[in-house]
Formats: structure tokens, C-alpha cells, sequence
């Protein structure tokens, strides 16, 4: 063997270890083939007993991915620090629609001391909804840049500073620009949530922990307009926004106080990993700008998203959760003006009534907590212990009856004047649907494409928001035109459209449209 070969078989060698030490990429294995937890099964099928698997204390489930033995790996950081941080993004998460939503009944009083019409006041809220959307694009192709952390820190930054502008806003068009930067700023947990969650989480767990994180998206909404009804029937309108700045300031403390960079990058050696010096360097971002060329450019972190979006299965979901999540908001938003003449309520029954979809929320979130594993680990059985992303789909057959059950009967109480307790049953049975559903097309995307977890956080998000937008404008005047019965039951007929267009597509062909497309091929995860 000459010198040249030598040296070649000692770089193969020393590129082997590397690969070796950094362990097996069973992400992008289970995007092709099916993931597969059960430690005998990947064995049987990936190298027999001697394969090198990295498994959980009771050596039955494969980790995917595969950590690293550094202790800087965010997978290997400590039960209590993850589920920390996850709170941390969770609350961070709730903070957008809980601030939205508050000015579906501030803006009762305002239109009032503004005297403008409430219809008029509520495209604040449009503004802000669409910027909730917009943001979250933004803050993926931020992070996939700079890095997680000063992204979080710098957009709460501006947050508290919007919040508190609304609150001190002179006039309705200063209000109004406040809204909608308040919407792009406070949009950064809820846009790019899974990253967080992808970062630090195996894939055994990233489902209960969606359903956590998507729980307070879900709630927010109705806390909103539960504690600022109850305010401004004693304060002013002012005093709802004071209370939602001084949440965003409390956020801001646990980031700084709690929250570390948790992205990792498992593709390079533990010995060119960048030096974790100073978490206050890392807070404001110095030391990931002088890491930034271990992370893609600027210029493929713009088309991180565009490629994502181009994907059949991220548009078809997307397009899916925009069909069925758009009446949340606009329920929501509208709400107040329905049941304020037909029940004659008035702030503080208003606030009452807000509790419905709350502990709606909480059962949905409480049933998914085991629904969703429930379904993968039946999928599995079913596929040779393989559980293809498509599995994720199946939670939405349980989701949907609920949906539109809740959809048409709320048509009929606000139509015919039902006692207001079947009106809020009727919500009950909607919200809780939705809030098995969005965990289920959060999953999905995710498990389909693990290296692009922000990307797909923010395009769901985008789906949700711009279906809010958009009916916001029209919900109340199509309700009065056509009455409620028939748009709420053309939104019933709409939910049910695209789950059989999209879902039952998805379901079947889903895995041959992700091989089809390709894969992302990102520099990073």
C-alpha cells in the first residue's frame, strides 16, 4: 500500500469514528422507512444485537435522534431544566392570541369612547391576527441564523415595548400600529414552538410535548377576553393591556433568568462544537455570531422556509389546519356581539362565558395526552413496528365529529335563542376538536420533516392566523346576512370538505408524495 493510500484509509478511518461518535441519523431513517422505537425490532432490522443504539433507562425504546455524548447537548440536559425551558416557551407562546383576543372585548368600550363602530375597531384586531402569521416566518429564518436564544430575547424585547404602547395608545390609528407590531413581536414561541420542542425532546416524547405547548396556544385565546371582561367592568379598556404588558415583562424575566441556546448541531464533531462561555454572550447573541458559519447563511436561512412550503404534504396540511382553525378566531373575535342583545350580557357575564372553551381546551389536552400515543403506538402495531408520520393523521378522524357537531349546533342556538348554556356546549364540543387537531398537524409536519421544525412550526402557524384574518372581516355581516344557522353551517360543510380533500389524501398517499418531493437537504436542523 503506497503512503497516499495510507493516508487515505486514515482519513476514512478518522471520518468513520466521527460518524461513529455522533451517532446514527434516525431522523432522516424514519422520513423514509417508518420510525421504529422498539429496541428489538430496529435491531432485527438495522445490524442485529450488536448494533450501536443509544435507548432509554429501560433499554425497550430507541432515542431518535441519537444524542451526543457531549453535555452541552440540549437532549442530554436534565428532565427539570427541559421541562422548564418548555414552560418558559409555552407561557411565551400563550402570550399572542391572549393579547389578541383581549381586544375582542376592550373593543366594546373603546368603540364607545372612540365613537366608532365595533366592526371598525375590530380591524386592530385583523391587523394583529395577520402579523401573528408574518412574524412567526420571520422568526424561523432569524433563529435558523443566529440561533434560537437572542432571537427570543430581542422579539420579547419589542413585545413588552408594543404591549405597553397599546396600553398607552392616544387615538384609535396609534392603537392600531401598536397592535399589529405587537402581533409580529410577540409571535416568536407560537411561530417557531417546535424548534424549541425538537431541540430538546426524543421522539417518543415531542408528541405529549406538543400537546403541551399547543395547549396554551389553544387556551390564550380565552383568557383573554375572561380577564378583560371582568376589568373593564370596573376599569378602563386601558387596564386589560396594562395586565397583558406586565405578562410579557414576566416572560422576559424567566428567558433571561431561565432559558438557554437550545439548538445543537449533531452534525459536527463534539471537539468543533463552539465554546459555551457566558450565557449572557449567548442571551444577546455574540456567541452565536461567531458561530454563525456552523449554521446556514442568510441566504439559505430565507428559503429554509420557501422550501418547506413547496413540500405537498406541508401545503395540503397547512391548507387544511387554515379551513378549520379560521372559525377559532373568528368565533372569538366576534363573539361578544352575538350573545351581548340575544342573551342581553353584559362584561362580566361576557367573562363568564369564557370559561367554556377553557375547560374544553384542558379536556382536549388532557385526552391527547394519551390519544396521540395511543394511536401511533396501534399504527405501529400494525406496520412492523414502523410508525410513518401519516400515523399523526389519525387522531383528526377522533377530532372531527367534535368539530362539526360544535360548529352547527352554535349555529342553532345563535340562531333560534337557545338557553345560553346549550350555546356554550356547543363551543365546548368545537374547541375541544380543534385542540386534538392542531397537536395532530403539528406532530404530523414535524415527524415528516424533523430538520425543518421551525420552519413547519411557522407555516402552521401562518395557516391559523391567516384563516383568522380572513374571516374576522366577514364573520358578524355574514352571520346577519344569511343568518347563523347557514354559515355556521357552511363553515361545518367546509371542515368537512377539506378533511375528506386533504386528510384522507394525506392518509393515503402521504409517504409517496414525501419521497416524491424529496427531502429538505438543509445544511442544519
Amino acid at each position: 500500500m503506497s503512503h497516499e493510500d495510507s493516508e487515505k484509509g486514515d482519513v476514512g478511518l478518522k471520518v468513520d469514528q466521527e460518524q461513529a461518535q455522533r451517532g446514527v441519523d434516525l431522523d432522516r431513517l424514519g422520513e423514509k422507512e417508518g420510525y421504529v422505537l422498539d429496541a428489538t425490532t430496529f435491531r432485527t432490522e438495522h445490524g442485529g444485537p450488536e448494533a450501536p443504539l443509544k435507548l432509554t433507562p429501560d433499554g425497550k425504546t430507541v432515542l431518535i435522534p441519537q444524542p451526543s455524548d457531549d453535555p452541552n447537548d440540549t437532549l442530554n440536559w436534565s428532565r427539570a431544566k427541559k421541562h422548564l425551558v418548555l414552560f418558559i416557551i409555552s407561557a411565551v407562546a400563550f402570550l399572542p392570541d391572549y393579547g389578541s383576543a383581549t381586544g375582542a372585548v376592550t373593543l366594546l368600550q373603546q368603540a364607545t369612547v372612540w365613537d366608532m363602530s365595533q366592526d371598525t375597531v375590530n380591524h386592530s384586531q385583523v391587523g394583529n391576527v395577520f402579523m401573528l402569521g408574518a412574524g412567526g416566518l420571520l422568526v424561523t429564518i432569524l433563529s435558523a441564523y443566529f440561533g434560537r436564544l437572542p432571537v427570543l430575547f430581542w422579539f420579547l424585547i419589542f413585545a413588552v415595548w408594543t404591549a405597553a404602547w397599546c396600553a398607552g395608545a392616544h387615538g384609535f390609528p396609534d392603537f392600531m400600529a401598536a397592535r399589529i407590531l405587537n402581533g409580529f413581536f410577540s409571535t416568536i414561541a407560537q411561530g417557531g414552538g417546535l424548534m424549541f420542542i425538537k431541540d430538546m425532546f426524543f421522539f417518543h416524547e415531542q408528541a405529549r410535548k406538543i400537546n403541551i405547548w399547543a395547549s396554551f396556544i389553544v387556551l390564550s385565546p380565552y383568557f383573554g377576553p375572561l380577564f378583560a371582561a371582568f376589568i373593564i367592568s370596573t376599569q378602563s379598556w386601558r387596564i386589560p393591556f396594562v395586565v397583558y404588558t406586565l405578562e410579557t415583562f414576566l416572560c422576559l424575566v424567566l428567558v433571561v433568568l431561565f432559558v438557554d441556546e437550545t439548538y445543537y448541531n449533531r452534525s459536527i464533531p463534539q471537539s468543533e462544537q463552539p465554546p459555551r462561555n457566558s450565557r449572557f454572550m449567548r442571551l444577546i447573541g455574540v456567541e452565536q455570531w461567531k458561530s454563525r458559519a456552523q449554521r446556514s447563511s442568510l441566504k439559505e436561512a430565507i428559503m429554509r422556509p420557501v422550501k418547506v412550503v413547496l413540500k405537498p404534504t406541508v401545503a395540503i396540511s397547512v391548507f387544511y389546519y387554515l379551513c378549520t382553525f379560521a372559525w377559532v378566531v373568528g368565533i372569538n373575535t366576534t363573539l361578544a356581539m352575538f350573545v351581548t342583545p340575544l342573551y342581553n350580557f353584559g362584561p362580566l357575564q361576557i367573562g363568564y362565558f369564557y370559561f367554556t372553551p377553557i375547560v374544553a381546551a384542558i379536556l382536549g389536552e388532557i385526552a391527547g395526552h394519551w390519544l396521540h400515543d395511543w394511536l401511533a403506538s396501534l399504527y405501529a402495531r400494525r406496520h412492523n413496528g414502523h410508525v410513518d408520520p401519516e400515523a399523526r393523521l389519525l387522531a383528526i378522524w377522533v377530532s372531527t365529529p367534535f368539530v362539526l357537531a360544535g360548529l352547527i349546533f352554535l349555529g342553532f342556538c345563535l340562531e333560534r335563542g337557545y338557553h345560553f348554556m346549550l350555546t356554550a356546549l356547543a363551543w365546548g364540543l368545537y374547541v375541544f376538536g380543534i385542540m386534538i387537531t392542531t397537536v395532530a398537524v403539528s406532530a404530523y409536519n414535524l415527524d415528516a420533516y424533523p430538520e425543518g421544525s421551525g420552519e413547519v412550526a411557522a407555516w402552521v402557524n401562518f395557516g391559523r392566523t391567516t384563516g383568522g384574518f380572513i374571516i374576522s372581516y366577514f364573520q358578524v355581516t355574514w352571520a346577519q346576512k344569511m343568518g347563523t344557522e347557514r354559515s355556521f353551517g357552511t363553515q361545518a360543510g367546509i371542515c368537512a370538505g377539506v378533511f375528506i380533500l386533504c386528510i384522507l389524501p394525506l392518509q393515503m398517499f402521504g409517504k409517496r408524495l414525501r419521497h416524491w418531493s424529496g427531502e429538505l437537504d438543509f445544511k442544519t436542523n
